[in-house]
């Protein structure tokens, strides 16, 4: 057979294929052809445990032409040469395509590498090396979990569309989960967020509606209760929705509320975790949220409100304050001192270690480390703002 052979698929739907051979090979392609529904029959004089339990029929003796009457494929997957070169002889002579396992030029057809991915099948020969082809199927594989090779599908005239609430990641685009990394690349419509990884829509087609809320602390181009109409609007027109967050949906994501849109709407919708910059940040930092003999837990806490006025009272700061664990806030740049100051004057003392970890992830990068009194000030004086993350606990120089 040449490297010209022409590639096809085969229906083995209750079709007999014959293999014969009851080693590690024979089993991976019995594996295989019961998968594709084949009726399977394997002749060998010794067969693996899996291949005695698996639903074919065994014949444990050696090799007969006969076995081959009746047969659409034979594979010959013996250690023996001389066997599998009767075998490709019994096939020849019946007109059945025959694979060699041992010497794949010597058969009528041949074995790929295949990758299967959401209805598409991928078939690699690597010039009849296993290895060559393994490692391509592999790197397809990658391709298509992740959404870097195309696969969008034109959704047909009234298919029920669809939301995913898709954690990006703190900032790094290599950050997203393979699940969510796989919808933005198969969305209709995205609808993402000023800290979302907007790298990852780059390489998106031309047709997919990209809808910028450029939500931040002080500009919001589309309110909360506009993003919830929009998700719903365009999953009713069968569109995939893809709502791209930074960090995770249901971390200060008002996830939930979108959720709870989607489900009152009869919309189906999906949530995707993402990391948190919570995590993220300090761990890039080299700060350990826990460690053995320092701390046991820690605690996140949104810094929004300010925590003199008695209107935004809806954190125990006195109790934070106190606390022997790790403390993280979160949009916490604006009133900083105001909260450095509260958690002193409750009880936490002035020279616990801080860091502010600016924009983790991304090049931008940058930490400021201080005591709690003076973390404000320091990284007022290193041009440090939001988006942010604040550490304040003993674990910040644990590792330092």
């Amino acid at each position: 057979m040449t490297d010209t052979g022409f590639p096809l698929l085969l229906d083995l739907s209750g079709r007999r294929a014959v293999v014969v051979g009851g080693g590690a090979v024979a089993t991976r392609r019995v594996r295989a052809l019961v998968a594709a529904g084949a009726d399977v029959l394997v002749v060998a004089p010794e067969v693996s445990d899996e291949l005695r339990t698996a639903p074919v029929r065994v014949q444990r003796r050696p090799f007969s032409a006969s076995d081959l009457d009746g047969a659409w494929l034979a594979l010959a997957c013996t250690d023996d040469p001389a066997v599998n070169e009767a075998v490709a002889v019994a096939a020849l002579e019946r007109r059945i395509f025959c694979v060699r396992a041992d010497a794949a030029r010597e058969g009528s057809a041949r074995t790929p590498a295949v990758a299967r991915h959401d209805g598409i099948t991928v078939a690699v020969n690597g010039g009849d090396d296993p290895r060559r082809a393994t490692a391509l199927r592999d790197a397809i594989a990658a391709g298509l979990d992740t959404g870097d090779l195309p696969t969008r599908r034109v959704r047909p005239t009234g298919s029920a569309g669809s939301v995913a609430l898709v954690g990006g990641g703190p900032g790094d685009p290599g950050l997203i989960t393979v699940q969510g990394r796989r919808l933005v690349a198969q969305a209709d419509v995205v609808v993402v967020d000023r800290l979302a990884p907007r790298g990852l829509l780059e390489g998106l087609g031309d047709d997919v509606e990209i809808i910028d809320c450029g939500k931040s602390a002080h500009r919001h181009n589309l309110s909360q209760a506009e993003i919830n109409e929009v998700l719903v609007e365009r999953a009713r027109a069968g569109k995939r929705v893809v709502r791209l967050k930074g960090g995770d949906p249901f971390i200060f994501g008002r996830g939930g509320e979108e959720l709870l849109a989607c489900t009152a709407a009869g919309v189906a919708v999906t949530v995707v975790p993402g990391i948190s910059s919570a995590l993220a940040g300090p761990a890039l930092a080299g700060i350990p949220l826990t460690h053995r003999g320092v701390a046991a837990d820690f605690t996140v806490v949104s810094g929004h409100l300010d925590p003199g006025r008695a209107a935004d009272q809806g954190i125990d700061w006195p109790g934070l304050a106190t606390h022997a664990g790790t403390l993280v806030l979160l949009m916490a740049m604006d009133r900083l001192d105001l909260i450095s100051a509260a958690l002193i004057e409750h009880g936490r003392a002035g020279d616990t270690p801080a860091a502010v970890v600016h924009r983790a992830t991304t090049p931008e990068q940058r930490v400021v480390r201080a005591t709690l009194a003076d973390i404000a000030d320091a990284a007022r004086r290193a041009g440090v703002g939001a988006p942010a993350v604040v550490v304040i606990g003993e674990v910040v120089g644990v590792l330092s």
